[in-house]
């Protein structure tokens, strides 16, 4: 981890190195350094990518250890007393810290029965690398900053607002209270759960054939799947039977007075625009906040200067630390707005603990054996229900392109 933290931080020198060059020689950059510097920032990005995911890999890794710390014992003996489900789960738990050869007959039979309701795993007469094959997963990280709630009865999350907030006290004098100010209003938002759901189908076959617990792999993509979709609707969402993007304009989320332009121009992101854009938002929302931009944008940014030529990219070296952008941190994400023309949005920097969301049921999944038995398919459906929006605009600025 240490190495690519490097390997990163060298390549982000040798970029910026590219540019320094041009700047002294006053001219643009030619197509053989444009070319040069668009592969530094591509394996950047690529390398920020593997860093975050060994990252997410040491913490589950660690949560592991501290459930398996106790020795597991054999239950072979009383496999008859003992719940099926539970049986096979220790065996599980012990083949992922011993494999194979930590298993007895008993628990290689209880990971082996494939055709099982509740799936299983299947070792068959062949050399095979339990690795998947597969791109790399896009970061989906709004939840881990959002501020979350759990509808356990209620089918709505209703919560009060101050419609309209009194004036300011008055001075007076001491026998006097000043005028009745009858202008305070309450209001009231409310979260609706919408239903997400997604259903497919997999070869009977290959779930008793496989080197790897297909099941188990189902289960994993149904809950990255499901958790791009939202990651989706949370930026870009309407509203209508979804939740409501931060990127949308709309006097029930962030309105049109929180977007930002100044100092952009209609094609490019500019140091005065970000400067503007960061101290358009109030001091007391700063604190906690980040930025967020699509990988193009990171283009831009890696090349702004403030007035003294230092970067205001500031490229973290150490593990856990996020990079930061005029000294707030910043991510990035494919879903992110980044079409370049006059108008548009491009990125967002806010306090993100005032976007909520509500989940009324958690990721659940349904195995359908018989309705499919003769193609020889097993289908499973997955469903979820929740709903997302920004709770207090004034949390949030959208940095946008100039409009002409």
């Amino acid at each position: 981890m240490k190495e690519k933290l490097e390997k990163r931080a060298n390549l982000v020198v040798t970029a910026r190195e590219i540019i320094d060059l041009a700047e002294n020689e006053e001219r643009d950059l030619t197509n053989e350094e444009e070319q040069k510097y668009e592969e530094i920032l591509a394996d950047v990005t690529k390398l920020s990518a593997e860093i975050e995911r060994e990252q997410k890999l040491l913490e589950v890794e660690a949560k592991m250890a501290e459930v398996t710390s106790e020795p597991i014992k054999d239950e072979s003996r009383t496999t008859i007393e003992k719940d099926e489900k539970e049986i096979r789960a220790k065996a599980f738990r012990k083949f992922l810290i011993g494999g194979q050869r930590a298993l007895n007959a008993e628990e290689q039979r209880a990971l082996s029965s494939g055709i099982d309701a509740e799936g299983g795993y299947t070792i068959p007469p062949q050399d095979f690398v339990a690795s998947l094959i597969k791109a790399i997963d896009d970061t989906v990280f709004i939840r881990q900053l959002a501020t979350k709630h759990l509808l356990k009865r209620a089918k709505t999350l209703g919560f009060p607002t101050i419609a309209t907030d009194p004036s300011d006290a008055e001075w007076t004098t001491e026998l006097l209270t000043g005028p009745f100010d009858s202008t305070m209003a309450f209001g009231k938002r409310e979260f609706t759960p919408n239903p997400l759901a997604k259903k497919i189908k997999i070869s009977k076959d290959l779930i008793n054939t496989s080197a790897i617990s297909i099941e188990e792999l189902v289960k994993e993509r149904f809950a990255y799947k499901f958790g791009i979709a939202e990651e989706k609707a949370y930026l870009t969402g309407d509203g209508s039977s979804k939740p409501l993007g931060l990127f949308t304009a709309s006097a029930n989320g962030i309105p049109v007075g929180q977007d930002v332009a100044e100092g952009n121009t209609g094609t490019a992101i500019t140091i005065d625009g970000l400067i503007n854009a960061k101290y358009f938002l109030k001091g007391q929302y700063l604190k906690g906040s980040a930025w967020i931009f699509h990988r193009d944008a990171l283009k831009m940014l890696a090349k702004l200067k403030d007035t003294n030529g230092a970067y205001i990219w500031e490229h973290n070296v150490q593990l856990g630390q996020p990079d930061r952008l005029l000294g707030i941190p910043f991510y990035t994400s494919e879903y992110c707005p980044h079409t370049f023309t006059i108008g548009l949005y491009v990125g967002i920097l806010g306090n993100f603990s005032y976007y909520w969301i509500a989940d009324a049921l958690d990721l659940e999944m349904q195995r359908l054996v018989e309705l499919y038995a003769e193609t020889n398919q097993i289908g499973y459906i997955a469903r979820k229900k929740g709903d997302g929006a920004p709770v207090l605009g004034e949390a949030f600025v959208r940095v946008t392109l100039a409009a002409a």
